[in-house]
């Protein structure tokens, strides 16, 4: 599975990797709602199970992503400062949107 992030996305998510409460886990990324050919997506901390794929980025941060999920594959995650601080999550490869 293949997974990109902006420059912004990868400070963003380092900060949230050193946090107390991330400690022993890592970034997931997961569908919230599916709407035919498209989804939207989230990300959180948590930990891996046997139905994940520890995704390398070249940003040196790791992210799971559910094998089962067709979705998940080749989501770009992204962060931007304006118009508004958040995260967009895409996935080219599916035409998707961000929530």
């Amino acid at each position: 599975m293949k997974c990109k992030i902006n420059r912004n996305a990868a400070k963003v998510l380092k900060n949230m990797l050193n946090s107390e409460e991330a400690e022993g886990k890592m970034i997931r990324v997961f569908v919230t709602q599916q709407h035919g050919d498209h989804a939207h997506y989230d990300l959180k901390l948590d930990t891996p199970t046997e139905n994940d794929e520890i995704v390398k980025t070249d940003k040196d941060i790791d992210i799971l992503l559910d094998k089962r999920d067709g979705f998940l594959d080749g989501v770009w995650i992204q962060y931007f400062y304006v118009p508004r601080e958040e995260f967009v999550i895409t996935n080219p490869s599916k035409g998707s949107h961000t929530h």
